[in-house]
């Protein structure tokens, strides 16, 4: 086995999706972030595009795996961001995703998962491009971000 440094992977690996989960809270729009495998930092749900998978039905899935929610997508993506993983660099196409069902235990409940305000959510992300697209997720659904109190 290669280490993480020197690991050989498939070019498609680099290709990948993302959802921000989203539902409408009482102080306005709140976005669903995991932690990682290691429980360390928050992230969203993400993985490579599976080859019989467009880029939406692949985030959906991890949605379901990652973080035990379903929904659908709500609108085109908001973006892209790069992160540097296998000695390459993955570029991540991003969806917003009106979460429709929240399951008690899912496939990987070893995850925490907590709802968070927007500012909130992109502050906690270690992706500042990623947190710029979690700011614009209120524009983007064509809704005006709500102020606490």
């Amino acid at each position: 086995m290669y280490p993480e440094s020197t690991r050989q992977v498939p070019d498609f690996f680099f290709k990948q999706s993302a959802v921000i989960p989203y539902r409408d809270g009482p102080a306005g729009i709140e976005v669903l972030l995991v932690t990682n495998r290691t429980r360390r930092r928050w992230i969203v749900p993400k993985g490579v595009v599976e080859p019989f998978l467009s880029a939406a039905e692949s985030a959906l899935k991890e949605a379901k795996e990652e973080a035990g929610v379903e929904g659908e997508v709500d609108g085109p993506p908001l973006g892209t961001y790069s992160y540097v993983k296998w000695g390459g660099t993955c570029n991540v196409e991003v969806f917003p995703m009106r979460v429709t069902k929240e399951y008690p235990t899912w496939e990987e409940s070893f995850r925490d998962r907590r709802w968070f305000g927007v500012e909130d959510a992109a502050a906690v992300l270690r992706e500042v491009a990623l947190g710029d697209l979690l700011r614009n997720l209120p524009a983007a659904l064509g809704k005006a971000p709500r102020r606490a109190g």
